[in-house]
């Protein structure tokens, strides 16, 4: 198939006046030429398209069917044109644009949904492109240039190297006791039973700083973790553990995911040894991105999860 002919817009602009006018004189006033040069380019755009567009009488101008026809796509192209401008300035200002995020499960537990509601009501023209994946794949995604951003989780202070990052929240690991449990009844449970209990674990490839401290946590109490099951997610690990496979250590966002069955428990509500108070390890989740060649939509995107993180603000309200 030979491609078509290329027409210039100011062909369209003269074959749409006159499709509106249905009068050349007055078609040919309204883009400030006189009557012979329209007349002329409506024939030749007729010859390149190789169709009729109007049927001319002296007493009267109408369109053809293929002239009807085209009438509104040209007003949609015409209108496409104008709006060229306004377009290229608002993606050179990060007003308009495409920002392809990958986020850990756990900030979507709380505060991503409030923050995605927020900046699409924020940036109206800026495309915000939302995958779950754990850590290791988006680190992936990012060197392959798949995504432009990701949300994940590692120990505080302790950012994947090479990437430019924005610290979004801190917390602390909590107990996922099943419900029916002996060890979820009051009165608190000893640390020193927990660590006994069969464990739900993700694997170390996807979480390794966390799951290095989980592990650091079972050593410092003289224990190896029986593990039961890992799983990826950690929707997965909740709904393991109210099955009743083993205990879990979450981070304290995934509260938020309310799996009956499941009872959480906070460092405050276990015993340490003796009147010690029981420590648990923390994660941090951040934001990264590459740091060099930042598009402008990215860049609005990270101002305005860093205004939302210093403000405290969960995305819950």
């Amino acid at each position: 198939m030979k491609d078509e002919p290329l027409i210039e817009l100011r062909a369209w602009r003269q074959f749409l006046a006159v499709a509106e006018e249905l009068h050349f004189g007055r078609a040919a006033q309204r883009l400030h030429m006189t009557q012979p040069p329209v007349t002329q380019a409506i024939a030749q755009l007729e010859r390149t398209l190789g169709v009729q567009l109007f049927d001319r009488t002296r007493r009267r101008v109408a369109l053809t069917p293929a002239g009807e026809a085209l009438v509104p796509e040209v007003r949609a192209l015409l209108a496409q044109a104008r709006a060229l401008p306004a377009r290229a300035r608002a993606a050179d200002s990060g007003e308009a644009g495409r920002v392809r995020l990958a986020f850990v499960s756990t900030i979507g537990f709380d505060r991503l949904p409030g923050w995605v509601r927020d900046f699409r009501e924020h940036s109206p023209q800026v495309a915000l492109e939302l995958v779950e994946a754990t850590g290791d794949v988006q680190l992936e995604a990012l060197a392959r240039g798949d995504i432009d951003a990701g949300l994940l989780l590692h120990p505080p202070g302790a950012a994947p190297a090479g990437l430019a990052r924005l610290a979004v929240a801190t917390e602390p690991l909590v107990l996922a006791l099943p419900a029916a449990h002996p060890l979820a009844q009051p009165p608190r449970p000893a640390l020193a039973e927990v660590l006994a209990e069969p464990l739900v674990l993700f694997p170390r490839r996807i979480l390794p700083g966390v799951h290095d401290a989980v592990m650091q946590l079972y050593a410092e109490h003289g224990r190896r973790p029986q593990l039961a099951q890992e799983a990826i997610q950690m929707q997965t690990i909740v709904n393991l553990v109210s099955g009743g496979l083993g205990v879990a250590w979450v981070p304290a966002s995934v509260t938020a995911f309310s799996r009956a069955g499941v009872v959480y428990r906070r460092a405050e509500e276990l015993k340490g040894e003796g009147r010690g108070k029981v420590r648990l390890p923390s994660c941090e989740t951040s934001l990264v991105w590459l740091g060099q060649g930042q598009q402008p939509a990215l860049a609005r995107f990270v101002r305005f999860v860093k205004a939302r993180a210093a403000a405290g603000e969960d995305g819950r309200g």
